[in-house]
């Protein structure tokens, strides 16, 4: 069994085992805590019944008019929780948040193309390739210099699903700012 609640300071102290993975993207303390006191109620992680975390969801919304959108900055789940339904429910929170609290127009998340099994969830959730952002995720010594798929998701307040259509299918990192 497992629950679903908003992160807390202190669940930093515990969640190295999901951040052990060559997908996933670390940070600094005062990165997660700019997020945790910016967009609490789009932070939240997956702890199991003993109270060891399981997964986490970071997100913000950004953006002004039609580019107001939901961003995932970070999604994982620890390697022996997979294919649980944890990425779902913590996908499912940001995406409600964003349409029901912030009347976003869309959801967006980066994802490197050599993560097929990332994709082929987002893409599962309804996420659809926008366009590709040239050399976002820079080496760190262990995995290479790669682009990122920028994929998106329409909420209801784009009804025309506009958000998912462009012109320029590769930019720069400085073009994907809102």
């Amino acid at each position: 069994m497992s629950t679903i609640r908003r992160f807390r300071a202190m669940d930093m102290f515990k969640f190295n085992n999901v951040n052990l993975d060559l997908f996933t993207e670390t940070y600094d303390i005062s990165f997660y805590l700019s997020y945790l006191a910016q967009w609490p109620d789009l932070f939240t992680i997956a702890e199991s019944a003993d109270g060891s975390s399981m997964g986490y969801m970071m997100g913000k919304v950004e953006g002004r008019g039609e580019d107001w959108h939901g961003h995932v900055t970070a999604l994982t789940v620890a390697p022996e929780c997979r294919r649980l339904g944890l990425g779902r429910g913590l996908m499912s929170s940001l995406e409600e948040a964003s349409e029901k609290t912030y009347n976003c127009y869309f959801v967006d998340l980066f994802v490197r193309p050599s993560n097929k099994v990332a994709i082929a969830m987002y893409e599962n959730f309804g996420y659809v390739l926008y366009r590709e952002v040239l050399e976002y995720y820079m080496t760190d010594g262990v995995m290479p210099t790669e682009n990122a798929h920028d994929m998106r998701k329409a909420l209801a307040r784009d009804v025309d699903k506009k958000s998912l259509v462009t012109n320029k299918r590769l930019v720069t990192p400085a073009e994907t700012h809102f």
